[in-house]
C-alpha cells in the first residue's frame, strides 16, 4: 500500500481472476492502471481466451504468421468480413456467378436474366460494362473469369440449339471497350471454360458413343483471330477422355503450380500427413473424341474395337449362367465393354516426361470433375499440361496417336464419395478445397443411373496437390437440400486465411483455413450461390444469391478506417489496401 491506497494484488492472483472473464471484460479491466494493463497482455490469458471463445481442439498450434496471441484474437475478431454494406440489385434474376479481376479493380456477375455485367471496385461500386447475351440464343449467364492480364473476359452461358436442345457457349470479351471477341460451343454446358494463359482458353465438347459411355474432348482454343495471322490454328485438342457409366467431364480449371514450394499458407501437420491414407489413386482413366476426318476414322476403329468387346462381354454374361439367360443386363455389358476398350485404346502418360518435361515453376494441372460409377460427379480428374499444349500451333488434333492410343490417361484421380457441387484453388493454386455431398458409408451403386442419396450437410475437403493428399479435417457448416437430379453447383472462393462458399440454406460461410472453424454466416433471403474474396484484400466479400442480389461485406476493422477519415468519398478502395 502506497500512500493509503490499495494494496495491489500479485500479477498471479489477478492473472486467475482475468482467466474467469470474457475478452470485452478483460480488454475493459485493463484500463483501470498499469499493472492490469501488463496482466491484460498476458500471453498465457489470451491464449487461453482464444481456444475458448472460438472453440479450437487445444492441439492445433498458433497460426505461422502470428505475431502474438492477442494479435490473433484480433485478427479473428476484426478481420472478418462479415459487415453488410451494401446491397446491388441491378440484376433482375438470379445471380448465379461473381468473379474478381486479378488487381481487384473490377469484378463480374451472371446471373439468369441472361446479363453479364462488370462492375467498378470502389468505394461507390457502379457497373461499367453491361451484355444482353440473349441475342445469341443464350438462355442465361453462369460463369465469368478474367484472364491473368485483366485484358479479357471470358463468359460461359447456356445456349439454345435447335430444336430447344441446350448446350454451352463461352464468349470472350475485350474489356477496354466489352467488345465481344469470339464464340465457343462448349458441352456439356457445366464444363464452364477457363484460361490456361494470357490469350488460351480451355472448352470441352461431347459425343456419345453408347447409351452411358462417351466421349470428353478438351480444346484449346485462342481468344481472338488476329487479322495478321488467320491461316494460323485458333483451336487445338488436348486431350481425349473416355467417359464411363453415363458420367461426363466437368467445371475445368487450371492449377499453376509455380508457388507449391512457397505456399500463403501451408496446412496439415507432419505427423498428420505421414499417417494419413492418401485418398488419391491412380486408375490410368479415361477419354476419347470425333471429329474431324481423322477423328471419323479413329471413331470407326473405336467401334470395331466396342464390338469385339461387346462380344467378349457377352461371351463373359453366358459364361456366368452357364450358357442359359445371360446375368449381366444391357447396361452392365455396356459398362464392361467400355472398360475393355479403354484398357486397350488408353495413349499411357509418359512418366519421364512428366517428371523432366517442366520445372515446377511451368507445370501446370487442367482440373476436373468426373466419375466412374455414376452419372453424378463424384471423382476429380487431374491432367498435366505439358509444353506443347500450351499453343494452338501444329496438327488440329494434337500430336499424332496410333489406333491403340485412342484415350488419354489420367495422371491422378481423386474420389470424394459423393457428389462434388463446387470446387476451389487457394491463391497459391497448391491446395484444392471441394464443396460435396457424402453418400452413406458402405453404399454398393449398382445402378449407374440411379446414384446414392446425398446428405444435406456439405462437407469441404482440402488436397494438397503437391503431395497429392487430402489434408486438414473436413469443414462443415453449410447445408443443401436438393436430390441428386436437382443439385447444383455452389461456388467457393479461398484467400489467404480464409475459405467462404454459398449454401442453399440462404447464407454464404467463412472459415478460418488454419484452425478450420467457421466464422461468420452471411445472410441472404434465398441460395447463396457463389462467393468472392477481392485478390487484393481479404477483408472484402462478395457473395451473389437467387434473391437477385449481391452483397458487399466489409471486415469491422476496414469500416473503421473508412468511418474515421473525412471525405471518404475521394478516396479510392484501393487507398485503404495502402492504409494497412
Amino acid at each position: 500500500m502506497d500512500g493509503g491506497g490499495l494494496t495491489q494484488l500479485p500479477d498471479t492472483i489477478l492473472l486467475e481472476v482475468f482467466l474467469c472473464l470474457e475478452h470485452p471484460d478483460v480488454l475493459a479491466a485493463g484500463g483501470t492502471c498499469r499493472q492490469w494493463y501488463g496482466v491484460s497482455r498476458d500471453e498465457f490469458l489470451w491464449r487461453d481466451l482464444f481456444y475458448r471463445y472460438y472453440n479450437v481442439n487445444r492441439s492445433v498450434p498458433r497460426h505461422p504468421a502470428a505475431i502474438s496471441w492477442l494479435d490473433e484474437f484480433r485478427r479473428l475478431y476484426d478481420t472478418i468480413p462479415c459487415v453488410e454494406v451494401e446491397t446491388l440489385k441491378e440484376h433482375r434474376d438470379q445471380v448465379l456467378h461473381i468473379s474478381f479481376s486479378h488487381n481487384g479493380y473490377l469484378f463480374g456477375s451472371c446471373s439468369k436474366d441472361c446479363f453479364v455485367k462488370v462492375w467498378s471496385n470502389d468505394l461507390e461500386i457502379s457497373v461499367l460494362h453491361s451484355a444482353n447475351m440473349r441475342p445469341y440464343n443464350w438462355s442465361y449467364t453462369q460463369f465469368s473469369q478474367f484472364n491473368a492480364e485483366d485484358t479479357l473476359l471470358l463468359v460461359s452461358g447456356v445456349y439454345i440449339g435447335p430444336h430447344s436442345s441446350s448446350s454451352g457457349e463461352i464468349a470472350v470479351f475485350n474489356l477496354d471497350d466489352f467488345t465481344l471477341l469470339s464464340r465457343v460451343r462448349n458441352k456439356p454446358y457445366d464444363v464452364f471454360g477457363c484460361w490456361l494463359n494470357e490469350t488460351h482458353l480451355i472448352s470441352g465438347n461431347l459425343h456419345w458413343i453408347g447409351n452411358m459411355t462417351s466421349c470428353s474432348v478438351l480444346w484449346l482454343n485462342k481468344a481472338y483471330q488476329d487479322i495478321e495471322s488467320e491461316n494460323i490454328n485458333v483451336v487445338k485438342r488436348l486431350f481425349q477422355l473416355q467417359n464411363l457409366n453415363a458420367s461426363t467431364i466437368r467445371t475445368v480449371m487450371v492449377a499453376d503450380c509455380g508457388r507449391h514450394n512457397t505456399p500463403d499458407l501451408l496446412l496439415g501437420f507432419e505427423e498428420q500427413l505421414a499417417n494419413t491414407p492418401a485418398r488419391v489413386f491412380d486408375l490410368g482413366s479415361d477419354s476419347e473424341d470425333e471429329g474431324c476426318s481423322k477423328a471419323k476414322h479413329r471413331s470407326a476403329v473405336a467401334s470395331e474395337a466396342m464390338v469385339g468387346g461387346q462380344a467378349d462381354a457377352e461371351r463373359e454374361g453366358s459364361a456366368l449362367s452357364g450358357g442359359g439367360q445371360s446375368l449381366m443386363d444391357e447396361k452392365q455389358i455396356e459398362a464392361r465393354v467400355a472398360e475393355l476398350f479403354l484398357q486397350a485404346k488408353t495413349k499411357p502418360a509418359d512418366m519421364d516426361l512428366l517428371s523432366e518435361g517442366q520445372t515446377v515453376q511451368d507445370k501446370k494441372y487442367l482440373i476436373f470433375t468426373t466419375g466412374s460409377l455414376t452419372y453424378t460427379p463424384h471423382q476429380i480428374g487431374i491432367k498435366q499440361i505439358l509444353p506443347h499444349h500450351m499453343t494452338t500451333s501444329g496438327p488440329v488434333l494434337g500430336e499424332e496417336r496410333s489406333s491403340n492410343e485412342f484415350f488419354d490417361a489420367l495422371d491422378y484421380t481423386i474420389d470424394v464419395h459423393g457428389h462434388i457441387i463446387g470446387m476451389g484453388l487457394s491463391p497459391d493454386h497448391r491446395y484444392l478445397y471441394v464443396n460435396s455431398r457424402a453418400w452413406p458409408k458402405g453404399c454398393v451403386i449398382s445402378d449407374p443411373m440411379n446414384p446414392p442419396p446425398i446428405a444435406e450437410e456439405i462437407d469441404i475437403h482440402v488436397f494438397d496437390l503437391k503431395t497429392m493428399r487430402e489434408v486438414t479435417q473436413t469443414l462443415r457448416a453449410h447445408t443443401a437440400y436438393t436430390p441428386n437430379d436437382e443439385c447444383f453447383f455452389i461456388f467457393l472462393d479461398v484467400s489467404r486465411d480464409y475459405v467462404a462458399s454459398g449454401a442453399e440454406d440462404r447464407r454464404g460461410y467463412i472459415w478460418d483455413r488454419h484452425y478450420n472453424i467457421c466464422l461468420a454466416k452471411l445472410q441472404h433471403e434465398d441460395v447463396v450461390n457463389s462467393v468472392a474474396f477481392s485478390p487484393v484484400d481479404q477483408e472484402m466479400l462478395i457473395t451473389a444469391s437467387d434473391d437477385c442480389t449481391l452483397k458487399i461485406w466489409r471486415s469491422p476493422r476496414v469500416l473503421r478506417i473508412i468511418s474515421t477519415k473525412p471525405s471518404r468519398k475521394k478516396y479510392s478502395f484501393f487507398w485503404l489496401n495502402n492504409k494497412k
